[in-house]
């Protein structure tokens, strides 16, 4: 009986130092890139009214007709009845939309990558983006085809960000060493972090297609690893408040979560006024946003923006 105790205390030790061992492992290949660079964490905010207003007229003109933002749209087949919802809302505010398939779908048009793997899809659409769009569009947001995105709200974050310069925007998340910017809130590269990334798509040592690690990480994480060997790194948008507005979750789940924790503050405590995304809505919530953000008026009233963007010509501006 003491043999078999020994046995087994020698077998859960062993087992004990060989998980850590993996665990060590993992974070110096996610956190290799961080001896190449030293970088604080940023908090992008957006500029506020009286930032627009010094701007003359005549350069809002030109910024509300030149802002472009190309939309990348990562979907499966499973995804057909969302694919049908985000084709009908919010990406019409796109100014290019492309929908990136893991396989060919009749139903609609898409891009085909080939492959069920959202990391090598993730890879692929991003270089078909670049390849194609680099000499047309300074800005190019990924989302899920689960996440409704407010694209002029998007226009307004970026007015006074230069697209030279290498931006990698979204709902930043910590894990270990590596800070990322998640999928489920949506990610946004300049064109200098496209150029930066493209670059590195071809040198496995620094950008592997399978993530050369013992266990297999998530597409954003991957995303993030290969972009800190370029030197960008995750940048969490908020509004001029501090307030997140790439949001992972729902606003019906926001607004539930602040009755519960905010009771006398709800609207307050829920979300931005100046929110781009939010995420986990289901096909017909999707619909239910694009009533209360584009097509719900209340008569009489106007808002005086002192900016506007409008959509692509032909486009249903709801």
């Amino acid at each position: 009986m003491l043999s078999e105790s020994s046995s087994f205390l020698k077998g859960v030790m062993l087992g004990s130092i060989f998980c850590a061992l993996i665990t060590m492992l993992g974070h110096i290949r996610i956190g290799h890139g961080s001896r190449m660079h030293h970088h604080e964490h940023h908090h992008l905010q957006a500029p506020n009214k009286e930032d627009i207003l010094k701007i003359s007229e005549d350069e809002r003109m030109e910024l509300s007709k030149s802002f472009r933002v190309y939309c990348i749209l990562l979907v499966r087949p499973k995804d057909v009845s969302l694919w049908a919802a985000v084709k009908e809302t919010w990406t019409n505010h796109c100014d290019k939309v492309d929908f990136f398939s893991s396989e060919n779908v009749k139903v609609f048009e898409s891009i085909n990558m080939e492959t069920n793997d959202m990391w090598l899809m993730m890879r692929k659409a991003y270089k078909y983006a670049f390849d194609k769009y680099r000499d047309q569009y300074n800005w190019f947001f990924l989302a899920r085809p689960t996440t409704f995105a407010i694209i002029e709200n998007l226009k307004y974050f970026l007015l006074k960000k230069d697209p030279s310069q290498p931006f990698y925007l979204g709902h930043t998340v910590k894990s270990g060493d590596l800070e990322y910017v998640s999928m489920e809130g949506g990610i946004v590269l300049s064109i200098e972090s496209m150029k930066r990334l493209n670059s590195l798509l071809s040198i496995p040592e620094k950008c592997p297609e399978q993530g050369g690690m013992i266990w297999k990480i998530s597409e954003d994480k991957q995303l993030a690893v290969c972009l800190k060997y370029a030197g960008v790194f995750a940048e969490n948008a908020e509004d001029s408040e501090g307030k997140d507005i790439f949001n992972t979750k729902s606003v019906g789940l926001f607004i539930k979560e602040a009755m519960t924790n905010h009771p006398n503050q709800v609207v307050e405590g829920c979300c931005s006024d100046m929110a781009v995304t939010f995420n986990g809505l289901t096909p017909n919530q999707m619909h239910v946003m694009m009533y209360g953000v584009y097509r719900l008026r209340a008569f009489g009233h106007v808002f005086n923006d002192a900016l506007v963007f409008l959509p692509p010509n032909g486009s249903d501006n709801d």
